[in-house]
C-alpha cells in the first residue's frame, strides 16, 4: 500500500461517515451492510453486521489484492438508551468519522466535542500496526465504545 492515506481517508468519508447511503452494495453474506469506495486500482470495503451492538471489518485492496485491514466490534452500552437516542448517537459518530485524517486514518479524531455529546478516541501505533478504542458520551455517561484493531497485510 502507498505510504499515502488519502485514499483511506477519503474512503472513510464517502462511506459509513458520509450522510447518504451512496457506497452502500449488495451485500457478500446474508443480513450484512457493505459499503465501497474504489477509485481506479484502489478499493475500500467496509462490511459489518447489527446495529446496536456490532461486528465488522474494513479491507483495502489495491490491484486486486488485500493490503490493509481494520476490525471492529462493540456498539451502545446503555441497554435501556430509547432507539432515538440510539439514532443520535450514531448521527454524533458519523459526524466525527468525518473528522478523521491522514496522520491517524482509523476512525476520528482523538477528541471532539458537539452540545452535551463528547467523542473520544485512544489508539496507539501507526497504520501499519494499530489498536484503539472510541466512547462517546452524553453529558459525562458513556454511551457507546467501539474497539478496533489492524494494519498492513503482509503476506
Amino acid at each position: 500500500m502507498e505510504r499515502d492515506t488519502a485514499n483511506l481517508v477519503e474512503a472513510k468519508k464517502q462511506t459509513y461517515a458520509s450522510e447518504t447511503n451512496d457506497a452502500s452494495v449488495r451485500p457478500l453474506w446474508n443480513e450484512a451492510k457493505q459499503l465501497e469506495y474504489q477509485k481506479d486500482d484502489y478499493l475500500y470495503r467496509d462490511i459489518y453486521f447489527g446495529s446496536v451492538f456490532f461486528a465488522g471489518q474494513e479491507v483495502v485492496e489495491e490491484k486486486e489484492r488485500p493490503v490493509w485491514s481494520m476490525v471492529y466490534s462493540r456498539g451502545i452500552v446503555t441497554p435501556s438508551l430509547p432507539r432515538a437516542q440510539v439514532a443520535s448517537v450514531y448521527a454524533f459518530l458519523r459526524k466525527a468519522l468525518r473528522l478523521v485524517d491522514v496522520q491517524a486514518p482509523y476512525r476520528g479524531p482523538r477528541q471532539w466535542q458537539d452540545g452535551s455529546y463528547t467523542y473520544q478516541n485512544d489508539y496507539e501505533g501507526t497504520w501499519e500496526r494499530f489498536c484503539g478504542e472510541e466512547r462517546i458520551f452524553i453529558a459525562g455517561e458513556k454511551v457507546y465504545e467501539l474497539r478496533y484493531s489492524g494494519g498492513l497485510i503482509i503476506p
